[in-house]
C-alpha cells in the first residue's frame, strides 16, 4: 500500500481539472462545461488489500449493468470531491465514512457523459460492512490489488466511437469486465505507480 500511497496527489492538493484525457474528450464533446463528480477507489485493508467495486443495476438510465466505483455527481452542499465520494459511497454501498481513511487523489478524468471525475483513493477498514442499495447497485465485489498490478491482467484494445478510434483498457476478474471510465482511472493509478 505504501507504493500506492506515494503515487497519489496529496489530500492537501486535490486536482482541479481539466481531466488527463481532456484533449480526447474535447474532440468528442467540444468545450462544453464538464459537471463535477467524484468516485471512491477504496481498498479494504487486510493481508491482501482489495479494491471495492460495484455492478450498477440493469434499469439505470446510464451505464446500466457496468462495473463502477461508488460515486457520482457532486452536490452543491458537498463542498469538495472527498465529501461527494464519501456521501455517494454511503448511499450506494452503505459504507460508514468513519471506517474510511482518505489517502490522496488521482488525476481528474472526463467522461463521454460530460462529467469531470475526481478519483479519491482511500483505505477501508477490514470490518466495514457493505450493502448494495438495490435501486442503484446490483452487487458489490472486491478485486485484489495484486491482480491489478499484474501486467498480464491489463488488456488493451481499440474501439470505434463516433468515427474516432479510441485506445481502451480492461480487466476481467471473476466474471466481471472492468472497462470504460473505471478501467481508465485504474490505468491512471498504475501509470502513477510506474506499473503500466
Amino acid at each position: 500500500m505504501e507504493a500506492l500511497t506515494n503515487a497519489l496527489l496529496p489530500l492537501s492538493a486535490p486536482p482541479t481539472g481539466p481531466g488527463w484525457n481532456h484533449a480526447d474528450m474535447t474532440e468528442l464533446l467540444g468545450n462544453t462545461q464538464r459537471k463535477p463528480a467524484a468516485v471512491l477507489l477504496g481498498f479494504r485493508e487486510g493481508v491482501q488489500p482489495r479494491l471495492v467495486l460495484t455492478v450498477r443495476t440493469d434499469h439505470l438510465q446510464s451505464h446500466a449493468g457496468q462495473v463502477a466505483f461508488p460515486g457520482g455527481r457532486s452536490e452543491p452542499a458537498d463542498g469538495n470531491a472527498l465529501t461527494t465520494a464519501l456521501r455517494e459511497s454511503e448511499e450506494e454501498i452503505g459504507l460508514d465514512r468513519t471506517l474510511v481513511t482518505p489517502l490522496g487523489y488521482l488525476d481528474c478524468f472526463e467522461t463521454i457523459s460530460g462529467f469531470c471525475i475526481t478519483p479519491v483513493v482511500a483505505k477501508i477498514a477490514a470490518e466495514a460492512q457493505l450493502y448494495p442499495a438495490p435501486d442503484e447497485v446490483a452487487e458489490v465485489f472486491e478485486v485484489p490489488l495484486a491482480f491489478l498490478l499484474e501486467p498480464a491482467n491489463l488488456r488493451r484494445y481499440t474501439m470505434e466511437f463516433r468515427g474516432h478510434q479510441r485506445s481502451m483498457v480492461e480487466f476481467v476478474h471473476g466474471g466481471h469486465r472492468i472497462w470504460g471510465a473505471t478501467a481508465a482511472m485504474l490505468l491512471n493509478l498504475l501509470q502513477r505507480m510506474g506499473r503500466a
